[in-house]
């Protein structure tokens, strides 16, 4: 197994402890911060392991990029800990397990990983992605989502083999050496979780954001400005790439679009509550939902963009209960283009 990559000493160092004191689900304060840190470390029992809601945000809040939250995960692993019960999880494990069955393709640039969400490939359409390639299925499925079963060993039992599948059936044969990842979840993996238990990723990924932005700058002739005011829903595994979220302004603002200032957003995102769900815990799913939508609706807001299929199909209801269209990214684009 791959250990991950987390230095004790550089929290020895830390004075401010911002990996929980920042938590939105949890709180300490400094003394009671520092002492259930160095709980964790030593791998004795804490609160943090059960109370932990895996919105991933501790990954970020760190400054030294010691990922406190994959060492929670590996934590509630060693010590049998399920935030999601048995049931659930096992079934999950299974129904998303690789059926070892890929078509090797030739492929071209730009090539878009749509993870495992066969049911977006309709978004992969029109200018925004001309002549592009797509590829899904559960071979190539970056199972990050089981840091919120608590499962790490399922990722790095299956990683290697899906990146693996995705070297050698597509990009590979075909001269192709970056892949653009539709999910921030797969985009994570392969610059943050990769690289933290010591993976080698062959290829470059390519935030779809970035993506997006670059292709719009290239069609910028042909795009009418939408004159709208969106809140923007960002998805717990951006916080494994936080130094994406620039490329939200950046489109937004090519594409006439009014990102309205509210208070859970950016740093202070909330989960979209799908993750609540599984864990079934519903008071904090509904507590949160309605601090997040109120907060969108009340600050001006006509639509809510997700770039996380998850997100979308959690929130979308309540969004629109309250007046609010909800919309994928990529969906927004195609609009300023006319599609």
């Amino acid at each position: 197994m791959n250990a991950l990559n987390f230095d004790p000493g550089i929290c020895a160092k830390c004075e401010t402890y911002d990996c929980l004191m920042k938590c939105q689900y949890m709180d300490f304060d400094l003394e009671s911060a520092r002492e259930e840190r160095w709980k964790l470390i030593r791998g004795e029992d804490t609160r943090i392991l059960n109370d932990c809601v895996t919105c991933y945000a501790c990954e970020e809040y760190c400054p030294y990029n010691n990922h406190p939250f994959y060492l929670i995960v590996e934590r509630q692993e060693e010590k049998g800990i399920h935030p999601v019960p048995k049931p659930i999880e096992k079934s999950q494990i299974k129904a998303m397990a690789p059926k070892g069955v890929i078509a090797p393709m030739k492929v071209k640039e730009p090539v878009i990983n749509m993870c495992y969400f066969p049911m977006m490939l309709g978004t992969i359409r029109g200018k925004l992605f001309e002549g592009a390639s797509a590829i899904v299925g559960s071979d190539i499925f970056c199972n990050l989502m089981y840091l919120h079963f608590a499962r790490n060993s399922v990722i790095k039992e299956r990683l290697p083999k899906m990146i693996e599948n995705i070297q050698k059936n597509y990009l590979e044969p075909s001269g192709v050496k970056e892949l653009i990842c539709y999910h921030d979840e797969c985009y994570g993996t392969y610059t943050s979780w990769a690289p933290a238990f010591g993976i080698e990723v062959p290829f470059k990924p390519i935030h779809l954001f970035e993506y997006l932005y670059n292709r719009l700058s290239e069609l910028k002739s042909e795009i009418k400005p939408l004159n709208l005011k969106v809140a923007y829903q960002r998805p717990c595994s951006n916080r494994l790439s936080p130094e994406i979220d620039h490329f939200v302004d950046d489109i937004f603002g090519l594409i006439g679009v009014e990102r309205v200032n509210r208070k859970y957003d950016h740093e202070n995102a909330l989960c979209c509550g799908g993750v609540f769900e599984a864990q079934q815990r519903f008071d904090l799913m509904e507590k949160n939902q309605t601090l997040n939508v109120d907060d969108m609706k009340e600050n001006g807001a006509t639509h809510c963009v997700f770039n996380c299929p998850f997100c979308f199909w959690t929130l979308s209801d309540l969004v629109s209960q309250k007046g609010m269209t909800p919309i994928m990214m990529s969906d927004l684009c195609h609009q300023a283009l006319g599609e």
